[in-house]
């Protein structure tokens, strides 16, 4: 009887969180590719950054969480969280090592050549703008300021999570005292005033900017003018802001989350950031004070915290430096000011964000809220746009005395305060608003709207794998379906009732839901084309997502490779599933894209012997959305829009600009161009996106786009 082989070996995995350091490492390189403009570039530093702190907020502190609780369990790839702790500091360190590289030495001089400059220090300005930025400081910083000493009456004041501030070491004036005395003093860098200061140049330059943080540096001696300024540098403190939340103790669970939404603002210092060459003396007073142990300070050879550079991303006058602006197209099948539900009873219709406008689903709420034969609407919200027209019409929806019932999401990471603001808004306008189930959060992304029509009741229903959100479906790539499909629109009721109730439906007829039977239908599809390839059919599987790390789906790809499978996965952020393990994955590729796009998408496509079958969903192959969050999955069932899905899929297979392929070694390097035509997927999706608007509406079959430019 053959052995059977055993795929659950700590080698075969790779650890999660090093995976998303490698992603970020991806992101990172958009900002070193000199075929990018300038300032797309200094978007992706500005990325990385944010990326990293809410890495540390989150990842990092649950890792010392467990330390602290002396958690020895390991993870999949055989790791305790203090190896993990280790690891993740060495690898941290190479990171912002080479994002400081990256802009200190490419970055800064291509800024010159533009005409861009950022002072390096206040010293370097002229008499003019120092007289200019004094005044600044004078008329507006000034008065906002609020300095804190710290002596034996006054202890060291709490400093926010992620602000900007400024420790300064002060003596008193020489006559004031009988012996030097040294004392500590720090300042928040106030984030209602913007952070790149625009000051004059002597040459006329209209793009030269002072950091505020050097306008307070260099005018620090009038916050304590009794006082000395020995040195004063920024500092930055990185806190854990996961938050822990006991939800069956929890009897208001708005009122919990509101009380721990205060609490992320004190909790443990993870990382302290502090400029490149600070005092000893200045640095040993925070790092006992702020409770930070040494291998968690980071010194900056440069300005601390990059977001600021998303703000240079908006510059007038440089449009030269920017990627051409894109505006989502038109979807074909809908004609702006018809009646929506008249286009979805044509047929099926497949959404492609951003290539096309999110337009369709902002109006399908919005005339489902005025159309007097719609009943009832019910929907979803886990992440939503700052001024959401969604939400206004479901408001207006419940005020024109329609049945309107939405879950928001509470629990939807860093989003937590932006949605208790819209739940309350919409609990006024008469909406019945579900907050979420105890336990798990709500991740799909699902709309229904149920209708009286001449035959009858029926549901029209909007699945799809991104946000409700107006403003990142002009970013993130997603995908959605329009259907009023008989099955679906039951199975969509079926999923309100689940959440609004205790009905938990018996079977479904076309979706898969988490986190009772999403795991299952994926581990059969998975099964189906194992055993298929051990009968000697063709077997493959395709599959797109942003994250896959669950053991037991890398178990079945690992099962399903080695019995023949050919496997490809087109995975954007973490991955823990290894390649080129003999006897193991070697019929598995691996690749991620980073482009000007937050690809975000989850499609799951498996050949099935001949008798294709394609997913979309908004769940990743992650323990979360498998079994800790509720996650649909639903079937692309018209054959011209299966086809359309697997053009997208092939033509991201084919991108040989913007990919990164996983090699054996655990690394990803950009596909090797060499005899291979240069293609960027999201170039194509735009292009094919532009010439479908004038194609005819329902009965529209993809364009397959054939590149033509042949690598020099």
């Amino acid at each position: 009887m053959e052995k059977e082989q055993d795929f659950k070996k700590p080698e075969y995995y790779e650890n999660r969180e090093l995976s998303w350091l490698k992603f970020n490492h991806r992101v990172l390189n958009e900002a070193r590719d000199k075929s990018i403009p300038l300032l797309e570039r200094l978007k992706f530093v500005s990325i990385t950054s944010s990326n990293l702190d809410e890495f540390f907020m989150v990842r990092v502190a649950s890792l010392k969480d467990m330390v602290h609780a002396n958690y020895k369990k390991k993870d999949i790839a055989g790791m305790t969280a203090s190896e993990q702790l280790e690891k993740i500091n060495e690898r941290t360190r190479e990171l912002v090592t080479l994002q400081y590289n990256t802009y200190n030495r490419s970055l800064v001089p291509l800024m010159h050549q533009h005409g861009i400059v950022v002072m390096d220090a206040f010293e370097d300005l002229s008499e003019a703008q120092a007289a200019f930025v004094d005044r600044y400081f004078e008329d507006n910083v000034y008065p906002v300021l609020t300095p804190m000493a710290v002596d034996a009456s006054r202890p060291f004041p709490l400093i926010r999570n992620k602000t900007l501030n400024i420790a300064a070491l002060l003596s008193k004036k020489k006559g004031k005292a009988e012996k030097e005395e040294i004392e500590f003093a720090t300042v928040q860098v106030p984030s209602v005033l913007p952070r790149l200061v625009h000051i004059p140049s002597e040459d006329g330059n209209e793009k030269t900017f002072i950091l505020l943080e050097q306008v307070i540096e260099r005018n620090i001696d009038k916050l304590f003018l009794n006082y000395d300024v020995l040195c004063a540098y920024p500092y930055r403190v990185m806190r854990n802001a996961d938050l822990s939340i006991d939800e069956d103790e929890a009897a208001d669970l708005l009122k919990e989350i509101q009380k721990q939404l205060k609490m992320r603002q004190w909790g443990e210092v993870i990382r302290l950031e502090v400029e490149d060459g600070i005092d000893k003396k200045l640095l040993n007073f925070l790092k006992d004070e702020l409770k930070v142990a040494e291998q968690d300070i980071f010194q900056i050879n440069g300005p601390i915290d990059f977001t600021f550079l998303m703000k240079m991303y908006g510059l007038e006058g440089c449009d030269d430096l920017r990627n051409e602006p894109y505006t989502p197209q038109r979807v074909p099948e809908i004609v702006p000011g018809e009646n929506i539900f008249d286009e979805i009873r044509k047929g099926d219709i497949l959404l492609h964000h951003p290539y096309q406008t999110f337009d369709p689903v902002v109006d399908f709420i919005r005339q489902a809220s005025v159309d007097p034969d719609v009943l009832a609407i019910k929907q979803t919200l886990y992440r939503v746009s700052g001024n959401s027209p969604i939400i206004a019409s479901l408001a207006q929806a419940a005020e024109n005395g329609k049945q309107v019932s939405v879950l928001v999401e509470l629990k939807a990471r860093f989003d937590e305060e932006n949605n208790i603001v819209w739940a309350k808004k919409l609990e006024q306008a008469g909406c019945h608003v579900i907050y979420g189930l105890v336990g798990l959060k709500t991740h799909s992304k699902i709309a229904l709207v149920v209708r009286r029509e001449e035959d009858g009741i029926r549901r029209y229903v909007h699945l799809g794998t991104g946000n409700y959100n107006d403003s990142t479906a002009k970013l993130y790539t997603d995908c959605g379906i329009f259907t009023c499909d008989g099955a679906i629109g039951e199975d969509a009721t079926a999923v309100f009732n689940m959440l609004s109730g205790y009905s938990e439906p018996l079977s479904w007829n076309e979706l898969a839901v988490a986190p009772i039977w999403l795991r299952t239908k994926f581990t059969k599809l998975i099964r189906r084309e194992t055993k298929h390839a051990k009968e000697g059919k063709p077997a493959k599987i395709i599959a797109k997502m942003n994250s896959l790390c669950d053991p037991g789906i890398i178990e079945s790809l690992y099962e399903a490779s080695a019995a023949g499978v050919k496997i490809q996965l087109i995975v954007r952020g973490i991955c823990c599933l290894k390649v080129g393990i003999q006897g193991v994955s070697e019929n598995i590729e691996v690749r991620s894209i980073v482009g000007n796009f937050l690809e975000h998408s989850r499609i799951f496509y498996f050949f099935n012997d001949g008798e294709e079958e394609i997913y979309m969903g908004s769940a990743d192959w992650m323990p979360r959305n498998l079994d800790r969050r509720v996650e649909i999955l639903f079937p692309v069932l018209d054959d011209e829009l299966k086809k359309r899905v697997r053009h997208i899929l092939d033509v991201e297979l084919a991108d040989t600009l913007k990919a990164h392929v996983l090699h054996a070694d655990g690394n990803y390097e950009k596909v090797d161009r060499r005899g291979k035509i240069a293609l960027s997927s999201q170039d194509v999706f735009c292009r094919e996106a532009m010439e479908n608007v004038s194609k005819p509406s329902h009965g529209y079959q993809g364009r397959v786009f054939i590149p033509a430019e042949p690598v020099e």
